[in-house]
């Protein structure tokens, strides 16, 4: 799938309106993701601290929680396209450098792209510049359902 400019900005808006309702208490680093599916929806997700370091709940993975327990993802023959992520201080998500997905959410958004057989497109917002990959390079050799079988 091709994007437009403004496609990819629209999205990236999304991640940052996100991070505005991060909990992250601890960090303070606020960190949004916006998602969009085949059929044109975008969901989001913020980041979710908890005092237990190892409970909290990056952005993307707020955001594919949301998708999956809808049920609408699967009903709807669902499929991933592209991720926007940003992140930063409280009110200045992608101000600063590029935030790019953890190893975690690279895998937890690898699990529902292969549900629908896609590479979706990630942005990865750097404030003046952003970084456009595949999440195919961002996880080569990557583990999924697939592998299961």
């Amino acid at each position: 799938m091709t994007f437009s400019t403004q496609q990819r900005d629209a999205l990236l808006v999304a991640a940052r309106e996100a991070a505005t309702r991060a909990y992250a208490p601890y960090s303070k680093f606020h960190v949004g993701a916006a998602l969009l599916l085949g059929d044109g929806s975008v969901i989001t997700g913020a980041n979710v601290e908890n005092a237990s370091y190892g409970l909290s709940l990056c952005a993307e993975t707020v955001a594919v929680s949301a998708i999956l327990s809808s049920g609408t993802f699967r009903e709807n023959g669902g499929t991933l396209e592209a991720v926007a992520v940003t992140g930063g201080a409280p009110g200045a998500a992608g101000q600063g450098d590029t935030v790019t997905p953890c190893g975690r959410c690279r895998q937890i958004l690898n699990e529902i792209a292969q549900i629908g057989g896609t590479d979706p497109m990630i942005w990865c917002d750097g404030g003046d510049t952003v970084l456009e990959t595949r999440l195919s390079q961002l996880l080569p050799h990557a583990f999924g359902p697939a592998n299961l079988l």
